[in-house]
């Protein structure tokens, strides 16, 4: 016992923490030790988030205490949590984007020219942040500015901003949701190399495949509260699960496969910036998925689909009808629908109510008069609410204030409010957790049962094989695999994704 108390880094005890109308945490307690992973598991909406912006010293606690690195604290602010060694890498990026990235690893810590009152030695910034990109194995210029990168190089950043302070407890919430495979492996080699060095991680992941591989134990907390730890050796996926979600989930990949309907989209050797050549065909009844690893021009085919994007040279037929120049108005009136990877940026308007964001894609359709009515607006919204079962007491609610699997069925509710019949889905369940993803799934399902058409990118490969009918790989922009449902394997699409098994000419 007296040798567990000397390892043990954090120890958090009766920790609650009210938000006006909700009880975001109720005496919940918590500790890591140095040298460990310990993983932080729930559902959307558990606490998860809450409790570890208290260590970060971004919230303060309402009651309870908390004890780091020997003594008692009480943050009060996220400098002071810096200043005792906590750093913490968010999993809405925490950058800015017309800084470079040198400026966004020291901010708030510039190497100071020796001898002057706080003039930033640039040379030693800018040297100091190319070694430490460099020990993660990122060729980046850290003169480059941050809107110029990749959302991939942009979670990257993040992790070299983290290791940049004298860290002795390191937060990861959800670290991988944007990264290639070679880049997780990289990211959990850091992780490693932490560990052996002392230094205590509390992780935070959706993704049931990593928590075997890199955690040393694993918390659950449910509803606000703490719900139980299990060790290494008590790692079991379904037991996890029961604990996230209060119930056992007997199938999370829910699919009823029909029999595909008349022909909605095929492309004739689409062209775009980066991709080539890409033929592919999605019916009615189909959900049919864009593999491969980050980079590989997946959402950049979507974009083009839907106009976001110039199409360069090939065409596509949607409905019979060929496109070429079009826009994303256009697609939306021919009945598409796109939902964005990054769903905060690009598909909602978090300041807006729920209700608010529901009409904002078919004003023209609900408001043909164009005189806005109150009633339609909040019928529209009571109805999807119902139907989709969004977790909210009212759709006047502020979509900023919900979580991420309610804000994407808002997202849904937007387009499925257009009556479009086709459907892109980019990342559906990217930081969602389990409970919200079986939701999800069961949508799509029921979706695509009802004759609509889903092409979906994730980078979840056991999402994948649940619930596509066929998959397309793709590598550097070119189509490199096509799978039909039987035959379906991670070794496949990997095989494909990494070194293409179809002529590419």
């Amino acid at each position: 016992m007296e040798q567990r108390q000397k390892e043990e880094l954090l120890k958090m005890t009766g920790i609650t923490k009210r938000f006006p109308g909700t009880l975001a945490l109720n005496r919940v307690s918590f500790s890591a030790e140095k040298g460990k992973v310990h993983v932080l598991m729930g559902e959307n909406g558990a606490g998860k988030s809450t409790l570890v912006k208290i260590i970060a010293g971004i919230y303060g606690k309402d009651e309870g205490t908390i004890e780091f690195d020997g003594g008692e604290v009480d943050f009060s602010e996220v400098r002071g949590a810096i200043g005792a060694g906590i750093s913490m890498i968010h999993q809405e990026l925490n950058l800015l984007p017309e800084r470079t990235i040198a400026q966004n690893i020291y901010i708030g810590h510039e190497p100071v020219v020796k001898g002057t009152k706080g003039i930033i030695d640039t040379k030693k910034m800018v040297d100091d942040s190319r070694t430490l990109l460099k020990s993660l194995g990122l060729d980046l210029n850290p003169n480059d500015y941050v809107k110029n990168l990749s959302i991939a190089q942009q979670q990257m950043v993040e992790v070299v901003k983290a290791l940049s302070n004298r860290i002795k407890l390191l937060i990861m919430d959800e670290p991988t949701s944007s990264l290639t495979q070679t880049e997780i492996d990289k990211l959990f080699e850091i992780v490693g190399d932490l560990k052996k060095k002392g230094i205590a991680i509390i992780y935070i992941s959706h993704r049931m495949d990593e928590i075997r591989r890199i955690g040393d134990s694993v918390t659950v907390m449910r509803d606000g509260e703490y719900i139980g730890t299990l060790g290494k050796e008590e790692m079991d996926l379904d037991r996890i699960i029961s604990m996230m979600v209060g119930r056992k989930i007997e199938n999370m990949y829910v699919r009823n496969y029909r029999k595909p309907g008349k022909e909605l989209l095929r492309t004739k050797n689409l062209t775009g910036l980066r991709f080539k050549n890409v033929n592919i065909v999605v019916r009615e009844g189909e959900i049919v998925s864009l593999a491969g690893l980050v980079g590989a021009g997946r959402t950049e085919v979507a974009k083009a689909i839907f106009g976001y994007d110039p199409i360069i040279s090939g065409e596509y037929e949607f409905n019979g009808l060929a496109m070429r120049h079009v826009t994303p108005m256009e697609c939306v009136k021919k009945g598409m629908a796109f939902l964005p990877e990054d769903r905060k940026a690009e598909g909602l308007f978090l300041k807006m109510p729920i209700k608010e964001n529901i009409v904002s894609a078919s004003l023209r359709k609900v408001f043909p008069n164009y005189i806005l009515s109150r009633e339609k607006e909040q019928s529209l919204g009571d109805l999807y609410k119902e139907k989709l079962k969004i977790a909210t007491p009212n759709v006047d609610k502020l979509v900023g204030e919900l979580s991420g699997g309610n804000q994407q069925k808002v997202v849904i509710a937007k387009w499925l409010a257009t009556d479009s019949k086709f459907i892109i889905f980019d990342e559906p369940t990217r930081g969602i957790d389990i409970g919200a993803k079986t939701e999800i799934y069961q949508l799509m399902d029921e979706l695509v049962h009802s004759g609509y058409g889903i092409l979906m990118i994730s980078s979840e490969l056991n999402e994948v094989i649940g619930i596509s009918d066929r998959v397309y790989v793709l590598r550097e922009g070119k189509v490199s695999a096509e799978l039909d449902r039987d035959d379906l394997t991670q070794e496949r699409i990997m095989a494909g994704a990494m070194k293409g098994d179809k002529n590419e000419s």
